[in-house]
């Protein structure tokens, strides 16, 4: 591919450039710590991947970071996996998210708004009020360090809560959003044991109701280390028996205990797609987290008191956690609950304009649909406060990034973004200081030490290579939950590139320093920013009897779009007929996630597999994106190569 673009979309103004935190951290770093005062940002990364120990000590030193205890060293083991950070350090998350109720109590930490688009605000000492209240209810309840508090919560304040006292506690978050069906939760929930569930009655979206009552009865069926089920009625419906009120639980007026714990202490665990069986827990730790969004949210998307914070997201997707802790950075942050295209496609923008966001975050998927829907934000809406439009989830086509600059403002700063579950955060994007180049991200993030590599592992530059990045970062997996020697984790990143993390994502790193996302190099299913593994739909869609296989495939678009095909190989006798094609569907939406629903189910001859009894799904993908069959498959690993026709006919006719 050509990277050859001199004129870039956008440049910060000198102003911009004198006031980013990241300015002012370069200099006080160069005074404190031997980071380069000249060069810029591309200056100052190559010194945050060469210096590594000393840049992170730089950016516990500039956010005020408070150990309890100190440390001994900052890397005490640099390999991966592996790596150990601030060994003997003890600190809280909860703690430093919180800091800001000290100084501005009666200001809102949260606003909070539903499909009516009016938001409600929480002032920053009303959160410390419950979080206080509640981390004392769950000590009585006796969660203790470690335990595992999971929830069923959509992006509520009542989840900010839940998840700020169990880490103050100690405890373990984990979170699903109400629209996961029971089986996709309890395939997450039931590898962590959790002893206390959060859960609403149900939830609003799109302008209805929808009650889950029966699955959260499920889930309580299901989950048998339950000490206690806290019921939070956002339908209004009575507490179930055996539940505890939410309620209840928050009316003290009690000022939060925060537990001190170890650096690497977990903090939440995530779940990874579950391509090739149950998610893989990801587990994440407190000061691990505390430093990555801190570096994050102040360097990189530049914020602070002053901001507005606004990502569309659900507690499903590892952006409700970022978002959560922009309270790092004493920043208001707005929660969204409901759909992002209600009641029209230009609802986010209505809900930037209402209140007031200054960074507001959403999907590729939602750029494009207003860029179709004729949607006009500038001239329909107050962006005055807006700066920064960031994008996740999938690649910003070029296109988006011409509509956001033609639709919202000239000097709008785009920021696209990518990295992942796995380290919650990101490996390149948001740089305040750098120009914007028409679908790329600005660079690599600070400490990131970020490459492209051919097959052989040689890094490449304006080519196209596997996502790499070659040393630790702190919020890096510690461990994943029941996975006892490691081997799960080693193979999910470092199979590939002993010692380097591999992360699954086709870029290219360009002479100029931007990064070009293509797109997965493995087959996650990628929804609007919600990852989900074929595992999944194969589990759920083969349990009717009609379907004897299925192989299903997500195809980035090169016009921001996302195709995803349910490819199904019947059983004798059985057809696919509407009655057929609508179970199906149905089965989708109700037991995993109406966003995974495919847009075409397609009847094929045959699914192929690998010699040892695996669907190729990668290669599958790869011959629908018009790679030629001799270059996308090991004819030698096929067990039957002449299936692989109709899946190269159906790309010639598409093309």
């Amino acid at each position: 591919m050509s990277t050859v673009n001199p004129e870039p979309l956008w440049r910060p103004d000198p102003q911009r450039l004198a006031d980013a935190q990241v300015t002012r951290f370069q200099t006080w770093a160069a005074e404190r710590h031997g980071a380069p005062s000249d060069g810029g940002y591309p200056a100052l990364h190559r010194w945050s991947v060469s210096e590594l120990g000393t840049f992170w000590t730089a950016v516990t030193e500039w956010f005020d970071v408070r150990f309890s205890t100190p440390y001994a060293r900052v890397l005490g083991d640099r390999a991966m996996p592996g790596a150990q950070w601030f060994p003997g350090a003890t600190l809280n998350y909860a703690e430093h998210a919180l800091r800001a109720a000290t100084t501005r109590a009666d200001e809102p930490a949260l606003l909070y708004v539903d499909e009516t688009h009016e938001p409600h605000p929480v002032t920053w000492s009303e959160l410390r009020r419950q979080v206080g209240s509640l981390a004392a209810e769950l000590r009585r309840l006796g969660v203790r360090p470690g335990d595992r508090v999971s929830a069923y919560l959509p992006n509520i304040p009542q989840a900010v809560v839940a998840l700020l006292a169990t880490a103050a506690v100690g405890g373990v978050w984990t979170s699903c959003a109400p629209d996961f069906g029971a089986r996709s939760v309890l395939d997450r929930f039931q590898q962590v044991e959790p002893v206390v569930l959060f859960t609403v009655d149900g939830y609003r979206y799109g302008g209805k109701e929808h009650d889950r009552r029966d699955v959260v009865a499920e889930l309580r069926g299901e989950l048998p280390t339950l000490r206690a089920v806290v019921h939070i009625p956002l339908l209004g419906t009575e507490t179930p028996e055996g539940a505890l009120d939410w309620s209840d639980l928050t009316a003290a007026d009690q000022e939060p205990a925060f537990e001190q714990v170890p650096f690497d202490h977990p903090l939440w665990v995530l779940y990874s797609s579950g391509t090739t069986g149950l998610p893989k827990a990801i587990v994440q730790s407190q000061g691990g987290i505390l430093l990555e969004h801190l570096k994050q949210l102040g360097l990189h998307c530049d914020l602070g008191p002053e901001d507005r914070f606004f990502w569309y997201t659900s507690t499903g997707w590892m952006m409700w956690n970022f978002l959560v802790s922009g309270l790092l950075t004493g920043t208001t942050l707005v929660l969204y609950d409901g759909s992002p295209g209600y009641p029209d496609t230009a609802a986010q923008w209505r809900i930037a304009e209402r209140t007031g966001a200054t960074l507001y975050g959403t999907s590729a998927a939602y750029v494009m649909a207003c860029r179709k829907a004729d949607v006009h934000p500038s001239r329909d809406f107050d962006l005055s406060t807006v700066r920064c439009v960031a994008t996740t989830g999938s690649p910003l086509p070029p296109d988006g990034f011409r509509w956001l600059h033609d639709e919202v403002r000239e000097d709008l700063w785009i920021a696209s973004v990518s990295g992942g579950t796995d380290v919650c955060s990101c490996f390149a994007g948001a740089v305040p200081t750098l120009p914007v180049y028409t679908g790329e991200l600005q660079a690599p993030c600070l400490g990131t030490d970020l490459q492209a590599w051919d097959p052989s592992g040689r890094p490449v530059i304006d080519e196209v290579g596997e996502l790499v990045v070659t040393n630790p970062m702190p919020s890096m997996p510690v461990y994943f939950w029941n996975d006892p020697d490691g081997s799960r984790y080693h193979d999910s990143y470092f199979d590939t590139y002993p010692g380097a993390w591999r992360h699954g994502d086709w870029i290219t790193l360009t002479s100029r320093g931007s990064v070009v996302i293509h797109g997965r190099s493995d087959s996650t299913l990628n929804r609007q920013g919600v990852r989900m593994g074929s595992a999944d739909i194969y589990e759920a869609v083969e349990r009717l009897p009609e379907i004897k296989e299925s192989l299903v495939i997500g195809i980035e678009q090169s016009d921001g779009g996302y195709w995803m095909p349910l490819f199904v190989h019947l059983t004798p006798g059985a057809v696919l007929d509407q009655a057929l094609l609508d179970r199906i569907r149905q089965t989708i939406r109700e037991e995993l996630s109406p966003r995974h629903v495919p847009d075409e189910v397609i009847e094929v001859p045959g699914v192929p597999h690998t010699l040892t009894g695996k669907r190729i799904e990668v290669p599958v993908k790869r011959l629908l994106q018009g790679t030629p069959l001799e270059k996308a498959v090991n004819p030698g690993s096929i067990d039957n190569l002449d299936l692989l026709d109709f899946y190269v006919d159906l790309a010639r006719k598409r093309s």
